[in-house]
C-alpha cells in the first residue's frame, strides 16, 4: 500500500474514531447541535403520530436536517437506512413497510446502535408486529458489506452522506445494493460553492454536518458518475448563510434518484409523452409532489420529458400513473429548476 493510501486511511480512521466519540458520548439530544444544521421538523410534521410510539430516549437522539422518507405507499419494500443512529427513521420505515416488509439500519457508532437495539422489541410491540422487521447492523455505510447486491428496494439517509470520508464509495454501494427500479431518497447538506478549508478541516464543523459538505454540483455529478444520471431536489432549505467568516450558502436538501440499468438520457428529452396521476395514493388524493418541478394534480395530463415518464413508469410509482408511450423526438424538454437554480422551491429554516 502506497504511502498516500495509507495517509488516506489514516485520516478516514481518525474522522470515523471522532465521530464515534462525537455522537457517541457527547452528543446526547439534538439540542447539543450548535451549528444550526440539525432540523427534524419536517418528520415530526409528517410523520408525527409514529414518533408518539417511540420511546424518548430514541426520539431526543434524532440528529437530521429534513425528512428522508417518501409520502406514498412503501407497503411491504426491503429498505436500507445508511447511518441509522438511534433508529428513528429506521423505525418509521418499519411502521410504514409494515409487517410484509423489512428495514436494515447501519451505524459505526455501538453507544446509539445499543439504543436502537434495545428498545426494537417494545416499538415492533407497539407496532403490532407479530415479528421484527428491523435490524440494525454495525458496519460502515461506505461499504455495506452485510446487504446484498440488488436486494433493497429504497435507500434513505439523514444527513450522514456528508459525514462519510469517501462519499462516491457510498453512492457505488447504494446503487450495488438497489434493485432495478429501486430509489435512493436523502436529506442532506449542500454548499453553494466548494468549501475552503477553513471549515472543511474543522472537526466539529464536520460532525455538525457543514464541513463534509459537497458543492451541489459536486454532489450530482457524483451521483451520476455512480449511475444515477439524472437525480432530482424534492425540497431545500437554506440552514447557514455564513461560516466562520465565509459568506457560503448551507441547504438542506431532500434528494431522490431512482437505479435504471437502461441509462436514462443525459439531459431531459422531449418524446411527446404525458403523465396522468390518477389520484390513488389515500394520502394525496388530491396531487402528487415527485420534485420541486414536478407536481402533478389528479386526473391532469402533464407533459413530461422521457425521464421523467421512465422514473413514473419503471419503480413503484407506477401504480399512481399513466404514461404514455413516446412519440419522436422533438429536442430539449424545459424541465427545470436545475440543481441550486434561484426558482428551486424553499422552505424557510426551522431551527
Amino acid at each position: 500500500m502506497s504511502t498516500a493510501s495509507l495517509q488516506t486511511t489514516d485520516a478516514r480512521e481518525k474522522l470515523r474514531d471522532f465521530l464515534r466519540e462525537y455522537y457517541g458520548r457527547r452528543v446526547k439530544t439534538s439540542s447539543d447541535i450548535s451549528q444550526g444544521a440539525c432540523c427534524t421538523e419536517d418528520t415530526k410534521k409528517r410523520w408525527g403520530k409514529v414518533l408518539e410510539l417511540l420511546p424518548e430516549e430514541v426520539v431526543s437522539r434524532h440528529y437530521g436536517c429534513g425528512c428522508p422518507i417518501p409520502e406514498d405507499d412503501l407497503t411491504g419494500l426491503t429498505c436500507l437506512d445508511l447511518g441509522s443512529g438511534a433508529g428513528v427513521d429506521a423505525f418509521v420505515l418499519a411502521h410504514r413497510v409494515g409487517p410484509t416488509g423489512f428495514v436494515h439500519g447501519i451505524d459505526m457508532t455501538a453507544q446509539q446502535l445499543e439504543i436502537a437495539r434495545r428498545n426494537a422489541p417494545l416499538v415492533l410491540q407497539r407496532f403490532g408486529h407479530a415479528r421484527p422487521n428491523v435490524a440494525f447492523h454495525e458496519g460502515f455505510i461506505e461499504t455495506a458489506d452485510m446487504i446484498d447486491d440488488a436486494s433493497i428496494d429504497l435507500v434513505i439517509s439523514d444527513c450522514v452522506l456528508n459525514l462519510s470520508p469517501a462519499k462516491d464509495e457510498v453512492y457505488r454501494t447504494i446503487w450495488r445494493v438497489l434493485r432495478e427500479g429501486g430509489e435512493l431518497y436523502v436529506t442532506d447538506i449542500s454548499a453553494d460553492r466548494r468549501v475552503p478549508r477553513s471549515i472543511a478541516e474543522d472537526e466539529e464543523l464536520i460532525a455538525e454536518c457543514l464541513g463534509g459538505a459537497q458543492y451541489e454540483h459536486d454532489w450530482f455529478d457524483s451521483l451520476k458518475d455512480a449511475g444515477f444520471l439524472d437525480p432530482r431536489v424534492v425540497s431545500r432549505r437554506v440552514v447557514r448563510r455564513d461560516v466562520r467568516g465565509e459568506p457560503i450558502v448551507f441547504s438542506s436538501l431532500v434528494v431522490r434518484a431512482q437505479k435504471l440499468e437502461s441509462p436514462l438520457d443525459r439531459r431531459c428529452e422531449d418524446y411527446g409523452q404525458v403523465a396522468v396521476y390518477k389520484g390513488n395514493l389515500a394520502s394525496s388524493p388530491a396531487r402528487f409532489v415527485y420534485d420541486d418541478h414536478h407536481e402533478f394534480e389528479a386526473g391532469r395530463p402533464v407533459p413530461v420529458c422521457r425521464n421523467t415518464a421512465r422514473m413514473l413508469s419503471e419503480t413503484r410509482l407506477r401504480r399512481y400513473f399513466e404514461v404514455t408511450a413516446p412519440i419522436r423526438h422533438f429536442g430539449l424538454f424545459p424541465c427545470g429548476p436545475s440543481p441550486a437554480a434561484p426558482g428551486a422551491r424553499s422552505h424557510e429554516p426551522c431551527c
